[in-house]
């Protein structure tokens, strides 16, 4: 399910306590969630200061429901261009935007790792 699904919805937290969703394209490996985002969003500004998240798949009319809670890191790295996994699943998807693999590793340069602490799967 989570190899299959294009994005995902991920929700921070805004500073007067708003939730703010937004569909992201991810990896899911090593038993956790590796994000790029453009560095100047809200989602990083709200992480930096409330790391606490949450993930959720879009469903099929109610069923394959997965919603997943879970702590939110920015990290170093790898790029995007550097990710294989990311780049086998995301590249055909980078290209029908308009970018190539490094134009899009540089518009989205701030890597999110988000560690799941509690999953629902309806």
């Amino acid at each position: 399910m989570l190899e299959d699904a294009v994005v995902i919805w991920l929700t921070t937290v805004t500073a007067g306590g708003r939730p703010q969703s937004s569909p992201v394209w991810f990896v899911f490996e090593g038993g956790e969630f590796e994000i790029y985002s453009l560095a100047d969003t809200a989602r990083v500004r709200n992480i930096a200061g409330n790391p606490m998240v949450s993930l959720n798949l879009d469903s099929d009319e109610g069923s394959d429901v997965v919603a997943v809670e879970g702590v939110a890191r920015m990290t170093d790295g790898p790029s995007s261009l550097d990710h294989a996994a990311y780049q086998e699943k995301y590249h055909r998807h980078i290209v029908d935007l308009g970018y190539t693999p490094e134009q899009f590793a540089a518009a989205y340069p701030a890597s999110v790792r988000i560690a799941p602490l509690r999953w629902r799967v309806y």
